[in-house]
């Protein structure tokens, strides 16, 4: 068992190792699209990239998730064919929201280094991925709204 100060130390040290490793300016947030945003999430149990819709207004979150689902064949076939898409994913803090994403299917916890490396390259692979699709459908997507 951890500590919470523990805990908290182990998820820093993650996630600064991960950006040592692997050095590299990802779009996460800087999509242009209010709302939209990708995310790399780890936790205790598991691991995955994530595409998060959120916009304050819940027509274009919509409007943007249902602009993206008309995409789900290219995605799946062509960059990501493990994708899920979820209309109604729960955070841990209870709100709901549209997320399309990518697990980490292997045994994984951010309290274990020992898999870490393979996460790492996990998430590398996945995020690369994702985002080359994004650039491809940018304008698409953005049309919506």
């Amino acid at each position: 068992m951890f500590s919470k100060e523990d805990s908290t130390k182990l998820r820093k040290e993650f996630w600064t190792s991960f950006g040592k490793s692997f050095p590299r300016k990802w779009l996460l947030y800087n999509t242009k699209i209010k709302g939209l945003s990708f995310k790399f999430q780890a936790d205790r149990k598991k691991a995955s990239v994530c595409l998060d819709f959120d916009h304050p207004d819940e027509i274009a979150n919509e409007l943007l998730y249902d602009q993206l689902i008309s995409l789900n064949k290219i995605l799946i076939s062509e960059y990501l064919p493990e994708v899920i898409y979820d209309s109604q994913f729960e955070l841990e803090s209870h709100k709901i929201i549209r997320r399309i994403y990518v697990p980490f299917n292997k045994k994984f916890s951010i309290h274990n280094k020992d898999t870490w490396l393979e996460c790492y390259e996990f998430f590398v692979e996945k995020m690369t991925k994702f985002e080359l699709f994004f650039y491809e459908y940018e304008e698409f997507i953005k049309q919506v709204i």
